[in-house]
């Protein structure tokens, strides 16, 4: 094979949070396994003790882009990575051992046969820019801390259901800072009613809240009614109340200092104005996108390989007379994800989008379903975009499904 003449090892390696096993080819055919410790002084002394004994580039393949095994391996200039898509292994795996049996140092050894046979499938891994790479994680952690600040908010909800409802009547936004200082401060119906007029008004008012709302909630709370006088239910669930409030202070601090940071690089980079002139894309959904998409134009060929890569394009199986189309597993779910809220955002914002949707709906679709389609047309606009360096014009784009008799407009 191309692949044993261009490296001087070829290393299959399956990694683990305390050791890694490893299958080595020297240059003369031979293998042998080995385990490498996780530290960062294990790993060192392991790889330089290799390359001084065999001179060279090495290769290695293992099941990850990313991660503490990547990034302590991507420092060396004479090491070359090869993400492996666990799939790949996993099936391969099952052709090899159809009785399930796996074990770690077989893995790796699965690895390093991948890497020899099928040379023009296992693809080296490449770096994209640094500002590139920590806006990706950066918009990654952001949604994480999104969605660990939801979960938080729906028990929080929950325990305020339970005794004290009358805030989720008063605030519309459960999740944001007003609110949830609100909670820690008057935990209890009772403890607001002892609270005056005034220190309530002034606490609405330094917390951003518009001074019209202000009137209107002390009334309410004037003429709120306990929703239970039982001292278990209201003890038990204030003071869950209170804690889920102050963990959910942190995170939305967190939040905004990622969006902070986000804004910051996103704004700084050439493609920012093309991401800008999509609709709805707002402030979080434009450098999301910017980073699905990445900078350098070599990176898709076709619409295709991005509506692939995403996830949105559909899988077709065919067996004999038999054909089924199912959801495409191989794919980002951060990358997918991005797609498709923000093609829900655009119905909208954008005429052709909004009636798009409208006609799946008809067609008898989901919701979820019929953004995905939109989805799937978005990823082609798009493309062109991109790869022309052109801005969306809503304008222009309508002109053309005009010209063009497109049956969405009629």
């Amino acid at each position: 094979m191309s692949r044993t003449n261009d490296f001087s090892v070829l290393i299959g390696l399956d990694w683990a949070s305390s050791k890694h096993d490893v299958c080595i080819q020297y240059a003369d055919g031979t293998r042998e396994l080995a385990v490498v410790k996780h530290s960062a002084e294990a790993i060192e002394q392991w790889i330089t003790k290799l390359h001084q004994q065999h001179p060279g580039q090495i290769a290695i393949a293992l099941e990850l882009s990313k991660g503490p095994i990547v990034y302590a391996l991507q420092k060396y200039p004479f090491v070359t990575l090869f993400p492996i898509n666990p799939t790949m292994l996993c099936r391969y795996r099952r052709a090899l051992s159809p009785s399930g049996a796996k074990d770690d140092p077989t893995d790796a050894s699965i690895a390093l046969e991948l890497l020899v046979r099928y040379p023009d499938k296992i693809t080296p891994l490449k770096m994209a820019d640094d500002k590139i790479r920590k806006l990706a994680f950066l918009v990654e952690e952001r949604r994480r801390l999104v969605d660990e600040k939801k979960r938080y908010v729906n028990r929080l909800i929950n325990a305020l259901k339970q005794y004290y409802p009358q805030p989720l009547e008063w605030f519309t936004h459960r999740d944001s800072q007003l609110f949830v200082e609100f909670i820690t401060r008057w935990p209890s119906l009772d403890k607001l009613k002892r609270a005056k007029a005034d220190t309530i008004s002034r606490f609405l008012t330094s917390r951003g809240s518009f001074a019209k709302l202000v009137s209107p909630r002390l009334e309410a709370i004037k003429s709120a009614t306990p929703l239970t006088y039982d001292s278990v239910v209201i003890e038990s669930n204030k003071l869950l109340a209170i804690t889920l409030a102050n963990q959910m202070l942190p995170i939305i601090t967190a939040i905004k200092i990622f969006e902070q940071e986000i804004e910051a690089i996103y704004h700084d980079m050439p493609d920012a104005s093309l991401y800008e002139s999509l609709p709805g894309v707002g402030k979080c959904l434009g450098p999301r996108l910017l980073v699905a998409f990445g900078e350098d134009r070599n990176l898709f060929g076709s619409a295709q390989e991005v509506q692939k890569y995403a996830g949105i394009a559909p899988v077709t199986e065919r067996s004999g007379k038999t054909a089924w189309v199912h959801w495409r597993w191989g794919c980002s779910i951060f990358i997918r994800q991005t797609f498709t809220e923000w093609s829900a955002k655009s119905v909208l914002y954008s005429y052709w989008a909004q009636l798009y949707y409208e006609q799946q709906k008809k067609k008898g679709n989901s919701h979820h379903q019929a953004v995905r389609s939109l989805a799937f047309k978005w990823i082609r606009i798009l493309y062109r975009c991109w790869k022309t360096n052109t801005p969306y014009n809503e304008t222009q784009y309508l002109k053309v499904l005009k010209e063009r008799n497109s049956p969405l407009l009629g």
